[in-house]
Parts: structure tokens; C-alpha cells; sequence
């Protein structure tokens, strides 16, 4: 196949003051280059829109969008949105001087990796991993505990963690213009989404604070422009341009996705433009089997398999760096314990398999399950049988003692102890108390349909109730029961119930410990699973637990199962109230970052309105336009070579951005998680994006009303109201970023009252 020649043409699209540069690459000798007439419109309208065999095969289909080299941003322009966007992040970023919101948490995660303590997090590492290394780097030295909102910073260097943060958020609206400069070719319409994004009060308070969010949504921005510049490419297949941003788009994927989950999202956005650009080149019969093969390839390698390496080293040094036993040990299996310095099981030695006569201990599989625990205190009056309290105990004590005895039998045999197997019927014998573990008919203290679990009998004696068969998790009869290692259920004889850490937390009469019952439903899940942790048999030889320690590729599994439990399980703290999705573009309620009286330093998470409420009328306007577009096509109205250029940018890159903010939405209607105003803000991104486009494709059809130059006046017109508008309800608003004090939004002489244009809004 021929390399083909691509020639550079400039033509005027309407505006005086704007030039479109296309470059345009016949796909054979054949194409004719006649110049396209009034009464062919409506078949080159199709061809663009629907049509267009152009895809990133490097045969580039006359006039289609794949041939256009973008007109280069002018660097004056991008210097003045990084520096506004620099310099409204950047300002009072120490300010107020003390721990808000999130921080208490991400802060503090920052200093365990300094600290290379064990944590752990709902979220993928990466993002904290970057925060303390911002920490490090500029003099933090992991000291602050960062216990509450409010704590004072006093003498610690926090600066260059926000500061880490706040210039990740700077990118935000750069990423913008380049965004949507390379999909609709408008200078005009890049500024109108820059300009949104940089004076967006919400999107200033999120970028300057240490937290996830800026990281996240760099990542997607950077992503989304990796995505677009790849598309830009297509002429120019394998070269090293091509590879140059494909290689970007799999890099920025695995950030997003290693700062939190909703990368996912933007995962999903580039997945389905990667499959409808290999649709189409399937399409493309000058491309012979091979070169498709090439492409899919490489997009397999740039896509997935290099995101997919990424996103494992990324937890590979995640497990390095935090080597040593911390707060985070109780939520992962007594396996993955044994891998932390400071850990009672790291480097320890015991029998590896359980034994009759062994004492134990036994920890329950679920997040915060707990340890199988009993102490002398008694179920009270009206709970269930008055005997004694059987719980789960988060913390290592002596009372999760327990001893194992075969059925009926209280002395341990002479010589080596007989092994205990799947399917065996043992006795589980409190070691401080005497009363052996025991379960009947009564109810539940708090889980009403499952049943009680207590402490019976005197020094071992007790009754038939007594009674567990121990099952091995995918186990068969006759195998051996492992330390650690071992998923185990314990099944009551009598009842068939099967012992259960509810998760729930008993009254102050149960010392605020967790709830264990025995469940009649018998489907397996880490509430019902157990394993043996502590193992004690004098007669038995003891093995170094270094032999039982999880591989790699173990613990990024259990970490991501314990992640994914987590993050399903989140509530709300006490001083929040919860979101709903809905409430989200309408800004209907902010969150409080700071402060909640009028002696306080007030800071509160809420968008610009003017912005929020101006994208969303734009989603409206966007699919009025789009639908008057495609209508005037279908009918075959002849129009002009600009207005067909319109309708492909809002219907094709315009549908791009439009399709980017209900991925990162409309998951959230789905979610049982607690949600937060904050979630919406990369759908926000793509909002601002399709607003730009949506709002200069309108400005620049302004001559469908008025002849020039009256629609140039009132194009002009419109685009100065539209900063104006913008600009001043930033001024408005801007106390909500940088901070308020006295009277509250509600209260008698407040500053801030009449700008409280929502009685949800607490500021």
C-alpha cells in the first residue's frame, strides 16, 4: 500500500478573526478533489456524521475530523490560564492553619508512609503514596497524628502537601483548554471551559486541601487529552507520536485508577472510543488482516496490558514501603499479618497444623470481625438465656483464649495429640472462664433471627449444645485444619446454625463489642469464616511462619477484597449529613470543610453556582441543538460548509464529553455507599468541557439571526456577559474558598446572608 501525501489547506469557517487548519489525505489516487457544491451538503453532511470510514488506521477519509491538525494553542493563552489557575489555587493555601475535613485522614496516611506503617484505606494506594511523598520532599516529618478536624498545625510543615495538591488542581482547566481545543478547533470555546473551571469556587476548595481528589482528577484530564491526541494521530499510525500519547493514555489510566476506584470510569470512557475505533477499522478494506492485528495489538499493550503493570507495581511498592505493624493489621488475615515487623506473628514459630489439646485463638474473616472472645460478664435480663457473654473482640487479649477438645472429652492424650480434620466434632473450651462455647434457640441480642451464642457449662462440663463440626472452606473429609492459612466454619450440632460475627456493636452492657451468633443461613462468607491465628501445643513441633507468608499475588488480592468490602460498608460520619446524586448538579447542599460557628474559620465545599447552574442549562441546550442539527440533515436542508462542521462537533465530540460525564454520574444512582457532594466533581470536568463547545457552537450561529456585523457585535456581546457573569459571582463566592468569619449565612448581620441563595446551603 502506498504511503499517502497529506496536503495543507486554510479556510475561513465563519468567524473573521478565526482560520481552521486542515490537513487533508486522500485515501486513493481515485478520491476526486472537486470542490463540494450547496446541493451535495446533505451527503457530506452523512459523511461526517455517521459515515466516515476515518479511523487511527492512517487512511484519513476526505474533510473527516481525524484529518484536521489542530490549530496549535497560542502560548500566550495557555500561559494565562495556567497562571490564573496557579494563582487561585495557590493563594492563602496555608490558610486556616489547621486540619479540614479530609485531611484527617489522608494527612495522616501521608505520615504513615513516611513512617512506613501499616494502614489501611478504602481506596488504591497511590494517591497517598504521592501525598507523602510531596510531604517528605518538602520537609514534613511524619510527626502530626492528625487525629480531628481543627487540630493546629503549630510548627509541622503541611504547606508542601497542599501545595502538592493545589498545583495538581491547577492543571485542571490547562487540561481543559487543550481538551476541548483539540476536539472542536475553537479558541473561543477552550477559554469559555478554562475560564469556568479556574473561577469555579468548588474547584478551588477541592484542589487545595490534602486530598484525593486533585490527584484523581488530574489523572482523568490527563487521560481524556492523552485520549484526544491520540485520535489526532490517526494519519500517522506507529510513528512515534502515535505511540508517544497511546503509551500516555495507559499511564494516566493506571493513575486514575491507583488513586481511587471511580477510575473505573474514565477507564470505561477510553475503552468504548478504543472499541469503536477498532470497529471501524474493521471497516477499512484497505487495511489487510495483519495491519488490523497490529492495531489491536497495540492498542492491547498500550491500554491494557501496560495500565495493568502499572496499577500491580503500584501496589508492589505499596507493600514494600509499609513493612512495618500498624493500625491497619486487624482488617487483613493473620497470613497477611505475619508479613509486618511488629507484628506478635512476624518471625514467630508454631505448630502448623490444629491439634486436640491446642490453645488458640480464632479470628473472625469480615472487616472488623474481630476475635472469637469471652470474658466472666453475663447477657442481662430479658436477653436472651442469662449466660455468659460470648463476643468479638477487635483487639489481642487473654480472653480469646480458647482450648480445643474432642466431643466429650476433657484430658489431652499422652504422646503426640491426634490432629484435628474436616468433619470432626469438637468442644471449644473458654481457657479464663472454664465455659465451653455453646449455642441454642434464643434469639439473637441484636440480629433477631439468628440465634444466641454464650458461655456454658462448669471446668469443661456441659451439655450437647456444646457441639462444633469444623468445616475447612473447600475442604474434603479428612483434611488437615492449617494454621493461618486455613478458612474454617464451625457448624452447631444441635441447631445447624453456623457461628457468625454480625459486625454490629452490642449495648454498654457487652463493653461495645462486636455481636457473634450462630446464623441458620449457611452460605459462605467471611462472617461465617474463621481462621486460627495464635496456635499453642507444647507437644507438637513448631515451623517458622515465614513458610506460611501469602505471595504477592495473595495479598493484592486480599487487599482488594478487603478494599472493596470497605469502601461498600462506608456510613456517614456524625457531623455530615449524606448526599444524593441528584442533589449534585444544582448544587443543592455543600459540604463544611471548616469550621461551624461564627468565632470559627469557615470554609465550605460549594460550586460556583452561576458555573453549576450555567452547565447544567447547557446539557439542555446541548441536546436541543443536537436535535435541530440532526433534523435539518435528515430533511436534507442545504447548509453551509460551517454549519455541517457544528453539527459533527456537537454531535461527535460533543457526544465524546457528554458520554464522559454519564460515566462518572449516573454510577452513583446504583451505589448502597454513602455518597458525598465531592463525587461529582470529574463529571463536573466533562460538564464545563461540553459547555464550552455547547455555548460556542450557539455564539457562532448567531448570523442565522442577524447579518454581519450586527452578529459579530452581539456574539462579542454575549461572550463578555457570559465572563462578566462569571467572574463576578466569583467575587461573590470566593469568601466560601478562602475562608469566612463571623455571623453565619442564617443568623442576624451576616455578610454572607444574601448570598444564600439556597436554604440548604450552611454557610
Amino acid at each position: 500500500m502506498a504511503k499517502e501525501k497529506c496536503t495543507t489547506t486554510w479556510n475561513k469557517t465563519g468567524d473573521a478573526s478565526t482560520l481552521r487548519h486542515r490537513k487533508i489525505c486522500p485515501t486513493s489516487e481515485k478520491t476526486s478533489s472537486t470542490p463540494l457544491s450547496k446541493d451535495r451538503n446533505s451527503q457530506t453532511a452523512g459523511h461526517l456524521l455517521g459515515g466516515d470510514t476515518q479511523s487511527s488506521n492512517g487512511t484519513c477519509g476526505q474533510f473527516s475530523k481525524g484529518n484536521v491538525s489542530n490549530e496549535p494553542p497560542s502560548r500566550v493563552l495557555l500561559l494565562l490560564v495556567l497562571g490564573l489557575s496557579l494563582s487561585t489555587r495557590l493563594y492563602k493555601i496555608t490558610e486556616p492553619p489547621h486540619v479540614c475535613w479530609d485531611e484527617t485522614h489522608f494527612g495522616k496516611m501521608g505520615s504513615y508512609y513516611i513512617n512506613r506503617t501499616f494502614f489501611f484505606d478504602v481506596h488504591p494506594p497511590l494517591g497517598k503514596m504521592l501525598i507523602g511523598l510531596a510531604g517528605y520532599m518538602t520537609g514534613y516529618d511524619g510527626t502530626f497524628p492528625f487525629i480531628r478536624p481543627g487540630d493546629k498545625y503549630e510548627h509541622h510543615n503541611y504547606w508542601g502537601m497542599r501545595g502538592f495538591c493545589a498545583v495538581l488542581g491547577s492543571f485542571l482547566p490547562v487540561f481543559a483548554y487543550l481538551i476541548v481545543l483539540e476536539l472542536s478547533q475553537s479558541h473561543t470555546a477552550a477559554l469559555i471551559s478554562a475560564t469556568l473551571l479556574i473561577f469555579d469556587t468548588g474547584c478551588i476548595t477541592i484542589s487545595q486541601y490534602i486530598l484525593l481528589d486533585p490527584i484523581l482528577m488530574f489523572f482523568i484530564m490527563a487521560a481524556v487529552l492523552s485520549m484526544v491526541k491520540f485520535k489526532q494521530q490517526r494519519c500517522r499510525p506507529f510513528t512515534a507520536s502515535w505511540w508517544l500519547w497511546l503509551v500516555l493514555t495507559g499511564v494516566n489510566l493506571a493513575g486514575a485508577l491507583g488513586v481511587k476506584f471511580v477510575g473505573l470510569f474514565v477507564i470505561l470512557l477510553v475503552g468504548l472510543n478504543t472499541v469503536w475505533d477498532l470497529w471501524r477499522l474493521l471497516g477499512d478494506l484497505s487495511l489487510s488482516l495483519v495491519d488490523i492485528a497490529k492495531h489491536f495489538l497495540a492498542r492491547a499493550v498500550g491500554l491494557i496490558l501496560l495500565p495493568l503493570f502499572l496499577y500491580v507495581t503500584i501496589f508492589a511498592v505499596h507493600f514494600v514501603v509499609l513493612n512495618k505493624s500498624g493500625p491497619g493489621d486487624g482488617f487483613f488475615s493473620s497470613a497477611f499479618q505475619s508479613r509486618l515487623i511488629g507484628n506478635n506473628l512476624h518471625n514467630a514459630s508454631m505448630p502448623e497444623y490444629l491439634a486436640y489439646g491446642s490453645t488458640i485463638t480464632v479470628k473472625n474473616l469480615r472487616i472488623a470481625g474481630g476475635y472469637l472472645h469471652s470474658h466472666w460478664h453475663l447477657y442481662p435480663e430479658g436477653v436472651g438465656a442469662k449466660q455468659q457473654q460470648v463476643t468479638a473482640y477487635l483487639h489481642k487479649d487473654y480472653n480469646n483464649l480458647w482450648l480445643v477438645h474432642r466431643q466429650g472429652d476433657n484430658e489431652s492424650r499422652s504422646g503426640t495429640p491426634d490432629l484435628v480434620r474436616h468433619g470432626d466434632i469438637i468442644r471449644l473450651e473458654h481457657k479464663e472462664t472454664t465455659r465451653n462455647l455453646h449455642s441454642h434457640l434464643h434469639e439473637a441480642p441484636l440480629t433477631k433471627k439468628h440465634f444466641q451464642v454464650t458461655g456454658y457449662g462448669i471446668n469443661g462440663t456441659g451439655d450437647t449444645n456444646d457441639l462444633w463440626q469444623v468445616e475447612v472452606c473447600g475442604g474434603r473429609k479428612g483434611d488437615l485444619v492449617k494454621v493461618l492459612r486455613s478458612k474454617v466454619r464451625f457448624l452447631h450440632r444441635a441447631t445447624g446454625c453456623v457461628l457468625y460475627s454480625s459486625g454490629k456493636t452490642l449495648p454498654k452492657w457487652g463493653w461495645e463489642q462486636v455481636e457473634v451468633t450462630c446464623s441458620p443461613y449457611l452460605k459462605e462468607t467471611p462472617s461465617s469464616q474463621w481462621n486460627i491465628e495464635d496456635h499453642i501445643n507444647p507437644k507438637l513441633p513448631n515451623i517458622s511462619l515465614s513458610v506460611l507468608k501469602p505471595h504477592f499475588l495473595e495479598i493484592l488480592l486480599e487487599s482488594h477484597i478487603v478494599m472493596l468490602r470497605g469502601n461498600s460498608g462506608l456510613k456517614p460520619k456524625d457531623y455530615e449529613m449524606k448526599s444524593k446524586p441528584w442533589h449534585w448538579p444544582i448544587s443543592y447542599q455543600g459540604l463544611r470543610f471548616s469550621g461551624v460557628n461564627d468565632t470559627d474559620y469557615r470554609v465550605y465545599l460549594l460550586g460556583n453556582p452561576v458555573v453549576w447552574w450555567m452547565n447544567l442549562a447547557s446539557l439542555g441546550l446541548y441536546l436541543i441543538m443536537v436535535a435541530v442539527a440532526s433534523i435539518a440533515l435528515h430533511r436534507g436542508f442545504s447548509l453551509s460548509q460551517k454549519r455541517i462542521e457544528h453539527s459533527r462537533v456537537l454531535k461527535r465530540e460533543g457526544g465524546l464529553l457528554l458520554l464522559g460525564w454519564l460515566l462518572h454520574y449516573a454510577p452513583f444512582f446504583t451505589m448502597g455507599r454513602v455518597l458525598y457532594y465531592h463525587h461529582y466533581f470529574p463529571a463536573m470536568l466533562f460538564n464545563s468541557m461540553l459547555t464550552g463547545i455547547t455555548l460556542d457552537v450557539l455564539f457562532e450561529s448567531i448570523d442565522l439571526l442577524l447579518r454581519p456585523p450586527y452578529s459579530d457585535w452581539l456574539q462579542r456581546v454575549g461572550l463578555t456577559v457570559l465572563l462578566l457573569s462569571v467572574l463576578y459571582s466569583f467575587y461573590l463566592f470566593h469568601p466560601l474558598s478562602y475562608g469566612m468569619t463571623g455571623p453565619l449565612a442564617h443568623e442576624p448581620g451576616s455578610a454572607m446572608a444574601a448570598l444564600r441563595w439556597m436554604d440548604s446551603w450552611e454557610f
